[in-house]
């Protein structure tokens, strides 16, 4: 039996790897180098385009949750993740290079692996063998209209945002102080601090700013995880200091008080050569970005290693259109998997890979998998690409609000604890089933 896996990005390497590791043959397809979405430069698999975070590390946010989850489950991108880890106080932050010449040295050199560099514009019609679509949110025209054609519905498509770069070395660094929110020390992060006519006028700026001609997407509802900053300035004039220009749990060395407002660059690599703006992607043009964004102090002379852009966004209105496994309901060798099933984030799309991955082998062998339980933030996710919802279905982060909930009486205090510990427990109790089905799954070749 073989699997194939259309896209090299997250999703799709995860699944190749959990397969690859229980034993199946893979065949991985990616359309690099010989045609790049708008928002993809390197040739490497698993390429990062927006933040270089995987969000915070600890066991109880969802996110850090998600992670210590997939580690159990011998996630590639978390092995990847951990060897290329940056500085970043509570969160993982990951050099882009690093990071993802890892995932695609261990994809390349797995022997069960083949590595096809070619664009698929139509799923394979007459295959018995599963299909993993694992293309993201930047499917190609001609792939997406294919995958519309076999759903019988288009996709949905939705704005999303990369925030720029500045090198290091053009950084004015008597302006800035580094610190990490709430921690005491040195700190992770480079801090800008604004006083409040600094930071009315840089808001004033931002909304002055020309913007990339949204045509044709003027349609298109963003997605609220991911807003470009003018967006958010757009809502009101604090909004921006009540969001990614936040002071709280940062004090200025200098004045030995809070800012006004904040805006923290995070270190893109593992030599601190390059730093990201956390939280302002944007869709203003790129002159203007030069403009508006060296009116943050520090940032006068900044040199942009990469500006912001925007690129399309396109999921699928997966309740409807996949089953409980994330197969097509129309063809149930067709799989889908990661952020086009309407999971949003790296961590999400790699959950949703693995999980998608280990529950195709097992069905392509004949045999029914377990879905992983609800308890934990990888199950959570799943239910939600299942469940329809009372409005418009659209992308969702990991969240304790879409696991199951804790027993009832449990202390508000100690909630976050509970479920954490209740969720490795049952990720590993999935993971000793899994491994069991397919020992079963083996037994029957």
């Amino acid at each position: 039996m073989e699997v194939t896996v259309v896209g090299g990005g997250l999703a799709g390497c995860e699944a190749a790897w959990q397969l690859a590791s229980r034993g199946v043959t893979v065949r991985v397809l990616e359309m690099k180098p010989g045609r790049f979405s708008p928002a993809h430069v390197s040739t490497d698999l698993a390429e990062l385009v927006c933040s270089n975070s995987l969000r915070s590390a600890s066991v109880t946010s969802a996110a850090g949750l998600l992670k210590e989850e997939l580690r159990i489950m011998g996630s590639l991108i978390m092995e990847a993740a951990d060897a290329a880890a940056v500085p970043a106080g509570k969160a993982l932050a990951v050099d882009r290079e690093l990071f993802a010449g890892h995932i695609t040295k261990r994809i390349e050199q797995h022997s069960l692996i083949s590595l096809e560099r070619r664009e698929l514009t139509r799923i394979p019609s007459e295959s018995e063998s599963p299909v993993i679509v694992a293309t993201g949110p930047l499917t190609s025209d001609a792939l997406a209209a294919d995958i519309a054609h076999l759903l019988g519905a288009g996709g949905l498509s939705f704005y999303d945002a990369i925030a720029p770069i500045v090198t290091a070395e053009s950084l004015n660094m008597s302006r800035l102080f580094r610190a990490s929110r709430y921690d005491e020390g040195e700190g992770d992060y480079l801090n800008a601090a604004l006083d409040e006519p600094t930071y009315r006028a840089f808001v004033e700026a931002i909304l002055e700013a020309d913007k990339v001609d949204p045509n044709p997407f003027e349609d298109i509802p963003h997605f609220e995880g991911c807003l470009p900053v003018e967006v958010l300035a757009s809502r009101g004039p604090d909004t921006l200091a009540f969001g990614p220009m936040k002071p709280v749990g940062l004090t200025d060395p200098v004045t030995g008080n809070r800012s006004f407002a904040v805006v923290q660059l995070r270190a893109e690599n593992l030599e601190r050569t390059l730093y990201n703006l956390v939280g302002f992607q944007t869709k203003m043009t790129y002159a203007a970005q030069e403009k508006v964004f060296r009116m943050i102090p520090g940032l006068e002379n900044a040199v942009f290693a990469r500006l912001g852009s925007i690129h399309r966004n396109t999921y699928l209105d997966a309740p409807r259109l996949l089953d409980q496994y994330c197969r097509a309901r129309k063809r149930s060798q067709v799989f889908f998997a990661g952020q086009i099933t309407g999971v949003e984030g790296y961590i999400e799309s790699t959950a949703s890979g693995l999980a998608v991955g280990i529950m195709a082998g097992l069905l392509a062998a004949g045999v029914e998998p377990e879905l992983p339980p609800e308890t934990t933030a990888i199950g959570g996710l799943l239910k939600h690409t299942r469940t329809q919802p009372r409005k418009k279905y659209e992308p969702m982060n990991v969240s304790f609000g879409i696991m199951a909930p804790p027993p009832e009486g449990t202390p508000k205090s100690t909630k976050k604890e509970v479920i954490a510990r209740r969720s490795l427990k049952d990720i590993a109790m999935w993971k000793e089933l899994v491994e069991k089905h397919y020992t079963i799954a083996r037994s029957k070749e």
